[in-house]
């Protein structure tokens, strides 16, 4: 075996046992007639104590010499020492450099110094060895894998749809065009058609966490341009439904995330807690909060400033229902002549999503693309599904990105992102 151990994996049970260790060098503080190097992996840091007279004068002058971040193999016996991470030490019999870091290191791993996170994103390969960067992705991974679980065991199937389309039928949003074939073709904002066609098929609870794309030139902590979407969709269901799969589906995610205990100790992050059920406010409501402090009148869509208002009443996650028809999309179900089954989800002042009831009646539905500017005769293949027994159903979209910024606390949406794509990043 290349190692016999990780490096946090050491234990007081491998006292006085030889060992091999894997890692980065992270630190070597040498005193003259001893040395201390540090060796990292992801589970932690193992001490290497080099006393000179035992590991021979050439060995420990080469071996003190070698560059941070340099990746070592190390056989020793392992030794007790309070002093030492974990209270135990290794002393080396072999050292062998895996592979030379060059110097100087683009990005600092250890340094106090704290790099702009443009640079850090150039060099992400150094950045991701960071303990606290490396959460932000242990988070993450905690709330996908709890989505899977939580969505499956409550029923739904999981899908994949198209990523590459033949015309921007949702509208609403700039779609990013590519060559297809002798053709003209686009990246998919959302599966939002998909899913409703699956719904007359029969597949009454879906869901799909992929990437989507939107040609917006956003430039805020907040937006990218591609980004990972959870969706669902469901028969038989209407607003108050879906809202009950988020709601669940958020509650399981805080308690995934509040088991990385060494993530959010990494993050100095306290667990997010989410208590069921969240506040569920109309839009008629939300509108006479913010319009105490702001600008507003019934119609406007909900600025930041707005929203800000209402967070501090609302102050983690709560939904906004009922909006206007008129700010909400075609396939949104109308309420009444003025408002619709349409819903936000929020964090505090932020929009997480929205979600709703669908238009299930194709004659509605022709109605409601005419009202927005639309000819029902360009969606064809969208509307003939509704023609032949089209169930009530409703679902949302949800961005994993946001939702990982969220629960660990980032302050830019890019932390939270391997390799993030906006208007002006498209490498690494």
């Amino acid at each position: 075996m290349l190692q016999t151990r990780r490096c946090g994996e050491l234990s007081e049970a491998d006292d006085d046992t030889e060992q091999t260790l894997c890692g980065w060098l992270q630190e070597t503080r040498n005193l003259g007639g001893i040395a201390f190097l540090q060796l990292r992996d992801s589970t932690g840091i193992a001490q290497l104590t080099l006393p000179k007279k035992k590991v021979g004068e050439d060995n420990f002058k080469v071996w003190t010499a070698i560059a941070r971040e340099s990746t070592l193999r190390v056989t020793g016996m392992v030794k007790a020492n309070q002093e030492a991470p974990n209270g135990l030490e290794l002393v080396p019999t072999e050292l062998e450099v895996l592979n030379a870091a060059a110097t100087p290191l683009p990005l600092g791993v250890v340094d106090r110094i704290e790099s702009e996170i443009e640079t850090r994103l150039n060099a992400r390969y150094l950045d991701l060895r960071r303990p606290e960067v490396a959460a932000f992705f242990r988070i993450r991974a905690a709330i996908s894998g709890a989505v899977h679980d939580h969505l499956r065991r409550e029923g739904f199937l999981e899908v994949q749809t198209p990523k590459i389309i033949a015309s921007a039928t949702e509208g609403g949003t700039a779609l990013f065009p590519v060559q297809y074939f002798d053709r003209e073709a686009y990246l998919a904002q959302s599966p939002q058609l998909y899913k409703q066609v699956l719904m007359s098929g029969g597949l009454d609870r879906v869901y799909e966490v992929g990437p989507a794309f939107r040609a917006e030139e956003h430039n805020t902590p907040r937006h990218l341009n591609e980004f990972i979407s959870i969706d669902i969709e469901m028969s038989w269901a209407d607003d108050d439904d879906v809202m009950g799969v988020m709601e669940r589906l958020v509650a399981t995610c805080a308690e995934s995330v509040s088991l990385e205990a060494e993530a959010l100790t990494a993050l100095e992050m306290a667990p997010l807690e989410v208590e069921l059920p969240l506040p569920r406010i109309t839009y008629d409501e939300a509108i006479e909060i913010a319009s105490a402090k702001a600008d507003i009148a019934w119609g406007d869509d909900l600025s930041m400033e707005a929203t800000r208002a209402i967070a501090e009443q609302y102050g983690g996650f709560y939904f906004i229902t009922k909006w206007p028809l008129a700010l909400k999309p075609f396939y949104i179900q109308p309420e009444g002549e003025k408002h619709s089954r349409g819903f936000d989800f929020m964090f505090r002042e932020v929009e997480m999503t929205s979600g709703g009831q669908r238009v299930h009646d194709v004659t509605l539905l022709e109605q409601r693309l005419r009202e927005q500017g639309l000819d029902p005769a360009k969606f064809g293949p969208y509307l003939e599904p509704f023609r032949y027994g089209m169930p009530p159903h409703g679902g949302w979209g949800l961005g994993l990105d946001r939702l990982a910024m969220v629960f660990s606390g980032a302050q830019n949406v890019r932390e939270c992102v391997l390799f993030p794509r906006d208007r002006n990043r498209l490498t690494p």
